[in-house]
């Protein structure tokens, strides 16, 4: 029993392995994408042994500086090194982006999954999500940070709760095509507990979807966070976020264009490679697509 439990983990794992391999192989750009945002990944990670200086420290004596060899990317207007501020902002971003992903995907496919099998609460609950979706995702994410205040947990609800609405409208076109297969009625007939139903054969229909929506929140949670911070209703200003550094430096960028220039591009490297890692993804995953690749 246990060495049979056992063999059948490590196959699902050299699976799983060779899957990844094979996505992150599948293009020259998908391969460069996926080598950049593993550098990007591990420099948040590694920060502190890796910066040359405290991205926080204040120098007025060297505030402005052009890049040398010192300070890579220069100085901002309060003398701290551009280089280290972005690496360390890459943390929040990156926090954001995952973490967004995360709770939009698990509370849209909970959601979801109850409007796609009850009726009556697919009646209620639909028309809430089709009331979130008429408001601008920026503008309701800016109403909630100004009535909860600027945080971190603030932001990442913002930045979540305009997200989750398109996954329940996913999730619920899986499960509304889903529960009229033969093997869903069958359960039905059999009197199968609901929650039974939803876990053995409606969740695994969802997962292969949810995976490419999820690196698309991904994506644009990294962007709104970098927008709501430039507009200066992100989180606390204090602390180096990509869309923080851009504010700071906007006064000064006929100055020193590199305070905005740079982080941005850090941000639209990211996130083009978090798309092109998702488009991948979604080709590995749906056979049409693949069958599509195949034929051109």
């Amino acid at each position: 029993m246990t060495d049979q439990s056992a063999s059948s983990v490590v196959p699902a794992r050299v699976t799983a392995l060779a899957r990844a391999r094979e996505i992150v192989f599948s293009g020259p750009l998908v391969t460069i994408a996926a080598g950049i945002l593993l550098i990007i990944v591990l420099s948040a990670l590694l920060a502190q042994w890796i910066v040359p200086h405290d991205p926080v420290r204040l120098s007025p004596g060297v505030r402005l500086k052009p890049p040398s060899e010192e300070f890579w990317l220069g100085t901002d207007a309060y003398g701290r090194d551009l280089f280290s501020r972005i690496i360390y902002g890459g943390r929040i971003s990156l926090v954001v982006g995952v973490a967004a992903a995360i709770f939009a995907v698990v509370l849209g496919l909970l959601l979801g999954l109850l409007a796609g099998y009850i009726r009556w609460i697919d009646a209620v609950l639909m028309r809430m999500v089709d009331g979130l979706m008429a408001i601008p995702s920026i503008l309701l994410a800016i109403a909630i940070v100004s009535l909860w205040g600027a945080s971190l947990w603030t932001v990442l609800v913002a930045i979540t709760i305009p997200e989750v609405p398109r996954v329940v409208r996913l999730v619920r076109s899986l499960v509304l095509s889903a529960r009229e297969e033969p093997y869903v009625e069958a359960a039905i007939a059999a009197g199968t507990p609901t929650w039974i139903i939803m876990r053995r054969h409606l969740v695994p229909n969802t997962i292969a979807p949810l995976i490419i929506q999820g690196t698309y929140i991904c994506a644009s949670a990294i962007l709104t966070e970098a927008i709501l911070s430039f507009l200066g209703a992100g989180i606390n200003p204090e602390t180096p976020s990509w869309g923080n550094i851009m504010a700071e430096g906007r006064i000064y960028f006929q100055i020193n264009p590199g305070i905005v220039l740079w982080p941005g591009l850090v941000v639209s490297i990211t996130i083009l490679s978090i798309n092109l890692l998702g488009d991948a993804v979604r080709d590995a995953l749906d056979p049409r697509m693949a069958k599509r690749g195949i034929e051109r």
